[in-house]
């Protein structure tokens, strides 16, 4: 594998032949600390057959260790193969040397809150702009319905609502489990158990009901979304559309915006339903509230204004969520990485919004004394 000359002129000379790799490192690593001490030291490559990363990135980082020490490393007569292999660690070694760090100052605050609010105000203009986009789709659709995609829609139902009521009516129907058992215990301290219908209505109804339906479907569409247009642009599909003199936004966007606009309020409805079931039955089981009774409290103590509140909210989260989920899979790039941030980044920004519209319609209703 070796030898070494240490009496050269030039100083020692470690002299590296045949194959080095990762089971060499060792007797490597020895034989180039033997050489240390002297001003000058060569290592010559002339017989090496093959060099794999980690024996070259041994070689480099003893080269910078011994200079460090007093002594110069010369790595010499590198044979055409091993060479771009060597050219290469040497890079990603001088790019992996820690940036020094600099305390922030006021200016440097400033200046990452100018970016940020800059990349916020860029995101929700193309927010508007998809928004656009849909409605004037939308316009071309209804005055030419022949043009619009009708079995992408009833697929994109399928999808989006039929497959999303199991998980949808069970997280509703323990929610409201949840809370008839906490309202419960802190309204029998009171004597006021009879009120858990109350609770129970006006919180599945008028927030819970949707707002979480809006989560799960956000987290599940505007994540297949993103997922499905995506992985259509990494593949060049959709320049071939377009190619085609196939609009991408009349194929792809508003078929998907338009299933999510008639779906989550349906399944609005169906969460709204399962909660007050799974009320109803943890009332009765701890409470002692019969069915017959927790109907009649439901209908006599509740306003159907709560279900207008509530499900009026579902048009607008399931364009959010659409519009998200379809910007930010025309947003991927060329990579399986970026297909995969682009995806997680949908889904928490879909989330995000939907809570954010959410406190906003509330505050809206209170304004407003709904």
């Amino acid at each position: 594998m070796a030898t070494v000359e240490p009496e050269h002129p030039q100083g020692p000379v470690l002299a590296l032949d045949g194959q080095i790799g990762l089971t060499d490192l060792d007797r490597l690593r020895r034989l180039l600390a033997g050489i240390g001490g002297a001003p000058r030291a060569t290592v010559s490559l002339a017989g090496l057959q093959r060099l794999d990363c980690a024996a070259a990135w041994l070689l480099l980082a003893e080269q910078e260790r011994l200079r460090q020490a007093g002594t110069e490393l010369v790595i010499a007569s590198v044979p055409p193969h091993a060479l771009p292999l060597i050219e290469a660690v040497r890079a990603n070694l001088d790019g992996a040397e820690a940036k020094p760090h600099r305390p922030l100052s006021p200016a440097m605050l400033l200046d990452r809150i100018g970016r940020r609010v800059a990349d916020a105000g860029a995101f929700l203009r193309d927010l508007l702009q998809y928004l656009g986009l849909f409605a004037a789709r939308l316009s071309n659709a209804l005055r030419r319905p022949r043009s619009f995609h009708l079995t992408a829609l009833v697929h994109h139902c399928e999808e989006v609502g039929l497959r999303a009521v199991p998980i949808v009516a069970l997280m509703a129907f323990l929610i409201g489990v949840v809370l008839a058992f906490q309202g419960a215990t802190q309204l029998r301290p009171f004597g006021a158990e009879i009120f858990v219908v109350e609770l129970i209505a006006i919180s599945i109804l008028r927030e819970l009901g949707i707002l979480l339906t809006a989560i799960i479907v956000a987290g599940r569409t505007a994540s297949a979304f993103t997922a499905a247009i995506g992985s259509m642009k990494m593949r060049e599909e959709i320049d071939a559309m377009r190619t085609l003199r196939i609009d991408p936004a009349d194929a792809l966007v508003l078929p998907r915006l338009v299933a999510l606009v008639i779906t989550l309020p349906i399944l609005g409805l169906v969460a709204d339903v399962s909660g007050l079931i799974g009320g109803a039955l943890m009332s009765w089981a701890e409470l002692g509230i019969s069915p017959a009774m927790f109907r009649t409290r439901l209908i006599e103590g509740t306003d159907p204004i709560h279900v207008v509140v509530g499900l009026v909210k579902a048009p607008v989260f399931a364009l959010i969520i659409g519009i998200v989920g379809c910007r930010a899979g025309m947003q991927v790039g060329n990579s399986a990485e970026s297909l995969g941030r682009m995806t997680s980044s949908a889904v928490v920004t879909a989330i995000f919004a939907v809570i954010v519209t959410d406190a906003l319609f509330s505050i809206l209703f209170a304004q407003v004394g709904l």
